[in-house]
């Protein structure tokens, strides 16, 4: 359980806060008022055992531009979720950090052929060594493809003690120490893919060293968040953003409301946003106003070969799927989120469980809204 006294911890009014941050998911991308809802599809996920969802759609192909909520976003305190609610993204995050290491890329700050140990701090690359791996030979398009050969930090012994202390606080030597100590390299560089959030974490230091800002200031200012009105979006304090601003997810039957945020903040993991801004952020990738010419997001969606067959077809920070027979590229987060792309019909779908759902794959909201929009 977590601790009780967390849980007497003095939130504001939720009322107040809504008032203050509420938003209607206007129009804003001038699409045509189609007066077409998802209310239903969004009513019929919450229950006992899913406290409540949040859930926007925009597409251009069919002139939607919808956004909603059911259910609860404080199960203790019964408060109703609202629209423009935040929510940890989690490994959605890794978009983010792609991208911006691509804007890098396109400025001609950084090679992403380059080797890990141009751009990482010695203390780090020593880890590395000591732990078998050759920071000299993974480079930045290794790690942004998870095909570096590290292993994962996140699924240690010690990691899953500590997870459940909401007041440790992490640091990203701590977590590339705890995979260099727990773990072994699960290949050669290049060879496989294998999802690690520690080359992420790598990947935000590397974002840090280039700019010479923190990760969350780099990746607002290269991914241009605030002139293209995306305002949610935001990396955590690392004290937490205990406020009604964020909504309560649950894992099981806990409240991880209040687990401090440096455990998943340092590049894997740690953004903030709401529903609609991450829907506004995917549409605006696939529209190419995020990057500065259309060849960096075809690099990003290029398909990494290998020899083999792999799990999972991992691009640059996204991964492509299919649904309804159709091509989508999309991004899952631990605590129950879901972007997903899909260019056929110009439709990004992003969703937001209060609870991971528990069918294995895509967030089972989504092929009912895809099927809607379909039929339409």
């Amino acid at each position: 359980m977590l601790p009780e006294t967390y849980m007497k911890y003095r939130i504001v009014i939720f009322l107040t806060i809504a008032m203050a941050f509420s938003f209607s998911c206007r129009n804003t991308m001038k699409l045509s008022n189609t007066n077409i809802s998802f209310q239903d599809e969004a009513d019929g996920q919450v229950n006992e055992n899913m406290p409540g969802i949040l859930v926007s759609v925009i597409s251009q192909e069919k002139n939607i531009d919808w956004c909603g909520g059911s259910g609860y976003s404080d199960i203790e305190k019964k408060v109703k979720i609202a629209n423009s609610q935040t929510f940890r993204i989690a490994s959605v995050t890794k978009t983010f950090v792609a991208a911006t290491i691509l804007r890098l890329y396109e400025d001609g700050k950084i090679n992403i052929e380059d080797p890990i140990e141009k751009y990482i701090c010695k203390e780090h690359a020593d880890l590395l060594k000591e732990g078998g791996y050759d920071p000299g030979d993974i480079t930045v398009l290794h790690l942004l493809s998870h095909s570096g050969g590290l292993s994962e930090h996140t699924v240690t012994e010690k990691y899953q003690i500590d997870f459940i202390k909401t007041n440790h606080v992490w640091t990203r030597t701590e977590q590339i120490s705890d995979l260099v100590k727990y773990t072994k390299p699960v290949g050669k560089a290049g060879k496989q893919f294998s999802y690690s959030d520690s080359g992420y974490i790598l990947l935000g230091e590397i974002i840090e060293t280039v700019t010479g800002k923190s990760l969350g200031n780099a990746i607002t200012e290269q991914l241009k968040l605030k002139e293209l009105g995306l305002n949610s979006i935001h990396i955590e304090n690392a004290a937490g953003e205990f406020n009604d601003i964020r909504i309560h997810q649950y894992l099981e039957n806990e409240d991880t409301y209040f687990i401090n945020p440096t455990l998943d903040l340092y590049g894997g993991g740690g953004l903030l946003s709401n529903s609609r801004d991450l829907c506004l952020f995917y549409t605006y990738l696939f529209e190419n106003r995020i990057f500065s010419n259309k060849s960096t997001l075809d690099k990003m969606l290029t398909k990494i070969e290998y020899s083999s067959e792999q799990p999972m077809d991992y691009r640059l920070g996204i991964w492509k799927t299919e649904i309804k027979g159709m091509d989508a590229y999309t991004h899952t987060g631990f605590w129950g989120t879901q972007v997903i792309y899909i260019p056929e019909i110009k439709t990004c779908i992003a969703v937001n469980y209060s609870k991971r759902w528990k069918e294995k794959g895509i967030a089972p909201v989504i092929p009912d809204i895809v099927e809607k929009i379909v039929k339409k």
